[in-house]
């Protein structure tokens, strides 16, 4: 299922799921489960792929460790495309990634076991596009965006390189752009490539970096900076601006509106033919609860409907 299709459940869902009451879209939804803890929980879980993710799975992990002392979960997040091969390999249980798995990606996990990896989706991300807290920009068209980040322009603009160009004025107006990506290992540098530049090719004045927070660093350091990461990573010295005019908010990315919305995955190994290995289940069954959901919304990402989480977790019994 790809990400317009989930959004569209989501948003669905979203209206089963609220109606009829007045919390803000971005809040928990009070009718999830509350987790509650089972016997025979133990044992190591590791965890390699997404950056975007990392935080949201040591905080998971540490909500999961809290409930069972007998588990130890080990997270590295070195970028979604590290995930795959670790799945294949059986080096991770658990891979999260802020994209959806390639089909080659899904071929090659398929060749070793003879079914395809499982995606579990556990939050929804807008994928913004941060200035400096300074810079009076609000906001970006989708061509400007592909013409500030591309080299081939397939949304029909042409270069933009300096701020003025974006209509600002005075010192800032004549400085050229310095723009801030991430490396071609993140899932976030390949959702950014597909749908922010149509497929086109990356701007060799990106510079890339290791990590969404180097990323949102960079910017708050830099007035003249521009650059795109999860809005999990917002702090005091970035702003998000809009995109087409919308705002990166839960409301805007669950009903279509907000054109960088995402959901963010995490990929298991699961044999269809067999249960789901209690230890990596309960871990789901966490991360789907409100307690888990709690977490996306601590962690500046926006949680799942009630009715979504439960569709999940039903496909994984």
């Amino acid at each position: 299922m790809n990400t317009t299709s989930i959004l569209r459940g989501l948003t669905a869902a979203l209206c089963m799921g609220f109606a009829g009451q007045t919390s803000s879209l971005a809040n928990v939804d009070p009718n999830l489960p509350v987790y509650e803890s089972v016997s025979g929980v133990s044992g190591n879980l590791n965890s390699i792929g997404s950056d975007t993710l990392n935080n949201l799975m040591t905080l998971w992990a540490e909500g999961f460790e809290a409930i069972y002392p007998n588990v130890n979960i080990q997270i590295e997040g070195k970028g979604s495309s590290t995930a795959p091969p670790a799945l294949i390999e059986g080096t991770a249980q658990i891979g999260p990634m802020s994209r959806e798995m390639k089909g080659s990606e899904m071929d090659a996990f398929e060749a070793r076991y003879g079914y395809k990896p499982t995606a579990v989706g556990t939050s929804i991300d807008a994928l913004a596009v941060f200035v400096n807290k300074d810079n009076p920009l609000e906001s970006i068209t989708s061509e400007q965006i592909d013409s500030v980040f591309s080299s081939t322009y397939r949304k029909g603009g042409t270069p933009i390189t300096e701020w003025s160009q974006l209509g600002l004025e005075g010192s800032l107006g004549g400085r050229a752009l310095s723009l801030y990506g991430r490396n071609s290992a993140s899932g976030t540098y390949g959702f950014f490539k597909k749908v922010a530049l149509a497929g086109g090719d990356f701007s060799s004045s990106v510079k890339e970096q290791p990590g969404s927070s180097s990323v949102v660093q960079g910017i708050g350091s830099d007035l003249a900076g521009i650059g795109y990461s999860g809005i999990g990573y917002t702090t005091s010295g970035v702003k998000a601006i809009q995109i087409d005019g919308v705002e990166p908010t839960a409301e805007n990315c669950l009903d279509g509106s907000y054109p960088l919305a995402r959901q963010l995955f995490v990929y298991v190994n699961r044999d269809p033919r067999e249960p789901m290995d209690k230890l990596t289940y309960e871990f789901l069954r966490f991360v789907l609860s409100k307690q888990g959901q709690e977490v996306v919304e601590k962690d500046g990402y926006y949680p799942l409907p009630a009715p979504v989480a439960e569709q999940i977790l039903n496909s994984l019994k």
